[in-house]
């Protein structure tokens, strides 16, 4: 094992502050109406966040100074505890309900989010396993087929809460972690050609999700029900024009675009920051999945490559659901914007691997 230390990519951890800080000056503008309207206090919104900033700050801090490989003893006891915790939320009157999802578990304010903890264990897990079973992934049965099963209980367990959307991200984070470790195409193909029924059957298993399925194809026709979200968000970002209206004068945050500083926040800022400020969040992302595939190809070992790898690209394919809803590319699906979008599991637990990532690039060949 390459033990050689370097120093860390300064441009991933510039690109990630940059995000940060300007997710914290959208969230106060977004969320300034609603905190307001419902406690008296502008500013209770963006004041948790900085909270929740400072202990991701210094949750990617620890995580940097920690050495990679130290975490393979906590695999297993962290998926288990992962497991539990959302078979936990999914208990009547444990987990917390909200908008008929059940998401949260916690008391008042103080809330965690179990799949967002279930994302970072996925990625070391199988990148743990794929490292150590390489040579079996060439046989779909003996070699493939029981890591799927396995990470089924994970997506089985985050489509129960109802969170299509993280299913989708997690699922997509294995697949291309199976790439990367070597699996044969034959079997990637195969494997994708069986999910695409499975995602099709998720997307119209349930009403609601046929209800916006349909007004993701028309949302003008759904006007004042499924499609009130997506309306509301193009209106965002076509009144945004090139420059913005600038921060602080949105009027969607004023209360006509729901969720308007957790999943709907990229329009918020469209609409402020025009369209100059979405470009400037895009390549912010691409520089992020660039360094992140970056160390992932120069890391020392196949487990630091794996782990690097589902990190970046659960950050990517979270980013992109994101957007891709916000601008009607996709159905609407509750996703938050890593690093942007208000909310205190995700940014901690998003930061926490962005340290790993910053590890690993220390050790990178």
């Amino acid at each position: 094992m390459n033990t050689e230390r370097r120093r860390i990519d300064y441009l991933l951890l510039a690109a990630v502050s940059a995000l940060l800080a300007l997710g914290t000056v959208v969230v106060f503008s977004a969320s300034a109406s609603t905190s307001f309207k419902q406690f008296g206090n502008p500013y209770y919104y963006v004041e948790h966040q900085l909270m929740w900033a400072v202990i991701g700050i210094l949750a990617m801090i620890i995580t940097s100074r920690i050495d990679y490989w130290r975490y393979t003893k906590l695999i297993f006891p962290g998926f288990v505890l992962s497991v539990l915790l959302l078979i936990a939320v999914l208990i009547p009157h444990v987990g917390i309900d909200i908008n008929g999802a059940r998401r949260w578990l916690g008391v008042g304010s103080l809330q965690i989010q179990p799949s967002e903890l279930a994302k970072l264990t996925m990625v070391f897990l199988f990148a743990r396993l794929f490292s150590l079973h390489r040579e079996q992934l060439g046989d779909f049965w003996r070699g493939v087929m029981p890591h799927i099963l396995l990470a089924s209980i994970v997506f089985v367990l985050v489509l129960a809460e109802p969170d299509l959307g993280t299913t989708v991200a997690i699922a997509g984070t294995f697949f291309v972690m199976l790439f990367v470790s070597g699996v044969k195409k034959r079997h990637l193909f195969e494997l994708a050609g069986a999910a695409v029924p499975v995602l099709a059957w998720a997307m119209i298993a349930e009403p609601y999700r046929r209800q916006r399925l349909l007004a993701f194809l028309d949302p003008w026709k759904h006007p004042l029900g499924e499609g009130f979200h997506t309306i509301q968000a193009l209106l965002a970002l076509g009144s945004g024009g090139v420059l913005g209206v600038g921060l602080g004068y949105s009027r969607q945050a004023l209360g006509y675009l729901p969720e308007a500083f957790t999943d709907f926040i990229f329009a918020i800022l469209g609409e402020e920051l025009g369209l100059m400020g979405t470009i400037t969040v895009v390549l912010l992302f691409l520089l992020v999945a660039w360094r992140g595939y970056r160390i992932a190809m120069r890391a020392p070992d196949m487990f630091s490559s794996l782990v690097a790898t589902g990190l970046t690209t659960m950050i990517a394919i979270q980013a992109a659901i994101n957007m891709g809803v916000v601008t009607a590319t996709l159905p609407v699906t509750g996703i938050t914007l890593p690093f942007i979008s208000y909310g205190g599991s995700s940014l901690v637990l998003s930061m926490a691997g962005v340290g790993v990532l910053l590890n690993i690039s220390k050790h990178a060949m």
